[in-house]
């Protein structure tokens, strides 16, 4: 049905697909979609419309996604507007677009309060590059268009950028693994190289494959890991991890089940254990 285009960025299905794809592909109706905003803090998106189903990935507060469909149990099948991945969301994470994004949590991760008080009970725990519309500023507190207040010193300008996404990265050490996750509180190898690259102003892809295919330019393969320089990227077949200079590294891993740092020769090593060599070594910039 899909004649060659990838399923994991691809709005189609037997019975339906996006407008954008009439001609295409083979599906039962075409529709156009809408456009959404991710509400909550952190939004899974799974393969199938079912709780227990895979997690694909995460889409963030501020979020866009074009929705297609929503079923009667209330799951919301769409696309991300970022990163183009294609899977379910639960429709109460999803309300019509507000404002505008203004600002970004630059913090691993932060509160909104219900009001000027930190001593308040929060009402919501915000992830390191969730989008915010602020309204204005009270003290040392940021006003959301929804009436939510969030230290300022964990907020960010929507144009401004980090300069160094390997720093990025090391600032997750000691979070825990998870398969298709992207916040502090769980993300895996390639979750882990987006968000770094995201925030530093870098469109990244979301799985290590796409990853490998589209980011940077590949050094030659007969240098080896000769040479490394910081912000490389490393492949393996389904793994990806970044160079902090030419001797360590940093990654999410299963192994450890965090992101870790570990020299890079033994994570090489390991890996080949488990039947995997690198594949390629791509630099950034």
């Amino acid at each position: 049905m899909l004649r060659g285009l990838d399923p994991r960025l691809t709005p189609a299905r037997p019975d339906l697909a996006a407008k954008k794809l009439e001609g295409k592909v083979a599906a039962a109706r075409y529709v156009e979609g809408r456009v959404y905003e991710v509400i909550e803090a952190q939004a899974p998106l799974r393969s199938e419309a079912r709780p227990d189903a895979s997690l694909a990935t995460e889409a963030l507060k501020g979020e866009r996604v074009t929705i297609y469909d929503i079923n009667a149990e209330g799951w919301a099948w769409g696309q991300l507007a970022a990163d183009g991945y294609v899977g379910w969301l639960p429709a109460n994470a999803l309300a019509p677009p507000g404002a505008p994004p203004t600002h970004k949590v630059a913090a691993l991760r932060t509160f909104a309060f219900p009001g000027p008080s930190i001593k308040l009970p929060p009402v919501e725990a915000l992830p390191l590059g969730a989008r915010l519309a602020i309204a204005r500023v009270a003290d040392r507190m940021a006003v959301t268009a929804s009436g939510g207040y969030v230290p300022t010193v964990h907020l960010a300008s929507s144009e401004s950028y980090e300069p160094d996404f390997v720093a990025v990265a090391e600032r997750f050490v000691g979070a825990p693994y998870l398969w298709g996750g992207k916040t502090v509180l769980g993300l895996d190898c390639s979750g882990l190289v987006q968000i770094a690259l995201t925030v530093c102003g870098i469109s990244c892809p979301r799985d290590s494959d796409m990853q490998e295919a589209a980011l940077g330019r590949a050094r030659d393969r007969a240098m080896g890991i000769a040479d490394l320089k910081r912000g490389d990227l490393i492949f393996w077949n389904g793994h990806v991890a970044i160079a902090r200079d030419s001797a360590s590294l940093v990654h999410a891993n299963a192994y450890h089940m965090a992101v870790a740092i570990e020299p890079i020769a033994t994570a090489i090593e390991r890996i080949r254990d488990t039947g995997s060599e690198v594949t390629s070594i791509r630099r950034i910039g």
